[in-house]
């Protein structure tokens, strides 16, 4: 109270001087507002935000409901530590995720703040109930920044390189990345080989009784937002079960609504023995979860799994408004629509732009891989990041993903207007266009 406002040019040079180069940033605005699929930045910019907070804000920024929710709350108290004194919006929201999760048995829920921590407490959990170590992981799979689920992320730069040793007992198999098949098949013909590479890899790698869990996303986020086909996700499902493994789905960007269902794991109809929640859980603030089956959640000691913050009532509030917003709002319809649209149009770009190798995804989680060569699948990695700065450049906020960066996604918020879509498309288009026409470099 009573200091100067700064300025956007005076709060990067601030930026610059006290926060260091570690925490990246992928464009220099600075945010006013925000409603909606929209940004306004400190200098009266609009920018549509085809990004979402990387997935965080599915119902768009500052929805009335989630904000009427933290406003009541936080006039109630802020803090009592689950763990000290209880309190409703945690319990409440327990429920309703076990309601909502897939699986018709009984299913228990816990709460933390991030990703990362809802994947790690996955394991704790699955290493608990089989008394085993071991966890496999996946090749381009991204699951967080702590030791153990930087250990289980993939790629080596930036989110590994120089913070090593990691953490023992993690085993990775390659990913159904069927456009890059990792043993050379063909899609159409292969019926998912790579999942069978699993019981090879309990010969080579690690014996099944000393594997715990098994950790995959529905649908790789950081690493391309590759879709395997379902008898993928059938076949490593069905070994895991009869191994006594726990399968964990990381749902942690492809949950809540993101794909045009509340889990991607429901496309494939395959129940995961846990599931992991964060980013669009509250529409914002942070919070993550852990839910599954109640004989695997309930099996770690009384103090085993929790912390000073997992939980906060005013994020498990607005939790609790983010699904009343889905389910009033018809959130999942609005995105099962916004998909078809966009694929329509990525599918008509294929047929224009050389560039583009492949379009794929599922719903709105959509994404465009650029090649230099269709024939040789060349990663055109110079040109995906010359394609997000354009469109930056022309207020559409975008952002590159991939083990080679030539990913192009879409994450925006599912209650994005068709003109904003619209004019966010063109942007796109023009960048494209701009590419081909070798004017953007």
């Amino acid at each position: 109270m009573g200091q100067k406002n700064c300025t956007s040019t005076e709060l990067q040079e601030l930026r610059d001087r006290y926060v260091p180069k570690g925490p990246f940033n992928a464009t220099r605005y600075l945010a006013a507002s925000a409603n909606g699929a929209s940004i306004v930045d400190m200098d009266g910019r609009e920018l549509i935000d085809f990004a979402g907070g990387i997935g965080v804000v599915n119902v768009g920024h500052c929805h009335p409901k989630v904000v009427a929710a933290i406003k009541e709350q936080a006039e109630k108290f802020i803090h009592t530590c689950f763990h000290i004194v209880m309190y409703e919006p945690y319990i409440k929201l327990a429920k309703k995720l076990c309601d909502m999760a897939p699986g018709d048995f009984e299913k228990m829920a816990l709460f933390a703040n991030s990703g990362a921590e809802a994947v790690e407490n996955a394991v704790k959990i699955a290493r608990s109930a089989t008394k085993r170590q071991g966890v496999i992981a996946f090749e381009n799979g991204f699951h967080g920044r702590t030791l153990l689920t930087m250990t289980l992320t993939s790629k080596v730069k930036p989110y590994k390189f120089g913070f090593g040793p990691f953490a023992p007992e993690v085993y990775r198999m390659p990913y159904a990345y069927c456009y890059r098949c990792p043993i050379g098949l063909e899609r159409t013909t292969c019926g998912a080989a790579c999942a069978d590479l699993l019981k090879d890899f309990f010969i080579g790698h690690a014996a099944a009784e000393n594997i715990a869990a098994l950790v995959i996303e529905p649908v790789l986020g950081e690493g391309g937002f590759v879709c395997p086909p379902t008898e993928y996700f059938v076949k490593l499902a069905a070994i895991c079960k009869e191994n006594g493994i726990v399968f964990v789905a990381d749902e942690v960007q492809t949950g809540f609504g993101r794909t045009g269902t509340y889990f991607a794991m429901e496309h494939h109809g395959v129940v995961p023995d846990l599931t992991t929640v964060a980013k669009s859980l509250a529409g914002g603030m942070p919070l993550s979860g852990v839910v599954g089956r109640r004989e695997i959640m309930d099996a770690p000691q009384v103090g085993g799994t929790g912390g000073t913050y997992g939980g906060n009532p005013i994020s498990c509030s607005a939790a609790l408004a983010v699904i009343e917003a889905f389910e009033e709002d018809k959130l999942l319809q609005k995105a099962q629509k916004l998909g078809d649209t966009i694929q329509k149009r990525f599918a008509s770009w294929m047929e224009k732009y050389e560039i583009i190798g492949e379009e794929r995804g599922v719903g709105p989680m959509r994404a465009l891989e650029l090649v230099t060569d269709r024939k040789t699948k060349t990663p055109a990695t110079t040109q995906a990041k010359a394609l997000a700065k354009f469109c930056v450049d022309k207020g559409l906020l975008l952002l590159s993903c991939g083990a080679h960066g030539n990913v192009i996604r879409t994450l925006m918020p599912l209650v994005i207007t068709d003109d904003q879509l619209e004019r966010g498309l063109a942007i796109m288009e023009e960048g494209l266009r701009e590419l081909s026409e070798g004017r953007l470099k």
